[in-house]
């Protein structure tokens, strides 16, 4: 586990350098920003409520969520990351307190929530990182995850991924990361393959957060789609979606 970790860590400092180029991680486009502003605003407590953001990386939905009057703990086992996050805070004049850790091992808190956006299955314990957050989590407090289904099965999945990645090297689009995460790493995360929600709701139910409900993120999926070139646009759409508990 010792060993998964550092690979991991070590893969999101290299990545920090990458992961901007593309406008929806760094939510960079106004059109995706105000529908995350959106989002947030329906499934967070009212500001100035205290949010964790867990694996915040660079910052891009904890300084939405700082613009709005929340006052946010940005949390990243990456400082490289977390180094791009102070950065845009700074440029944007906000007040965020950062800290490098693992999402294992939260800051004490207590907050009014716990987000996160597209980590949730970078971790090899997630259920029990899902325990920890709520334990720093005030009674009636509150879980909001985003994610998305990227991993699909079959021919037609096979041929648009083949498609996409054609496509980005004769047009010189790059892609969104600076290289695919290791197979050896992706086989130690439960929740790497998913094919639906359905993996994400029975960690959430089985690390005792209540009142699960699921909204599909449309607007932001659709703002998205909007910034992307044809047939990128079409080939690498994913269904997005947020996931919400209760601290009971």
């Amino acid at each position: 586990m010792t060993d998964t970790h550092g690979r991991i860590r070590d893969y999101w400092d290299r990545d920090a350098s990458s992961y901007d180029r593309s406008a929806s991680h760094a939510v960079s486009d106004p059109l995706e920003a105000a529908a995350w502003r959106a989002v947030m605003r329906q499934v967070l407590p009212e500001p100035p409520a205290a949010v964790l953001d867990a694996g915040a990386g660079t910052g891009s939905v904890g300084l939405l969520a700082a613009e709005l009057g929340y006052r946010v703990t940005a949390l990243d086992l990456s400082e490289a990351m977390l180094s791009r996050a102070r950065e845009k805070a700074d440029a944007r004049g906000l007040e965020v307190e950062f800290q490098v850790g693992s999402a294992m091992t939260p800051p004490e808190g207590p907050f009014d929530a716990v987000m996160e956006r597209h980590v949730l299955w970078t971790m090899p314990d997630p259920v029990g990182a899902l325990r920890a957050w709520r334990e720093v989590t005030k009674p009636g407090g509150r879980l909001v995850l985003f994610e998305g289904v990227w991993h699909q099965e079959g021919v037609v999945a096979r041929l648009k991924d083949a498609a996409a990645t054609a496509t980005r090297r004769v047009t010189g689009v790059a892609d969104h990361h600076h290289a695919p995460y290791p197979d050896e790493v992706l086989d130690t995360l439960p929740l790497a393959d998913s094919l639906s929600p359905l993996p994400f709701i029975e960690a959430v139910d089985a690390s005792g957060w209540t009142g699960i409900r699921i909204h599909r993120l449309r607007d932001v999926e659709w703002a998205a789609r909007s910034h992307e070139a044809w047939p990128l646009r079409w080939l690498e759409h994913r269904p997005q979606y947020v996931l919400v508990a209760d601290r009971g």
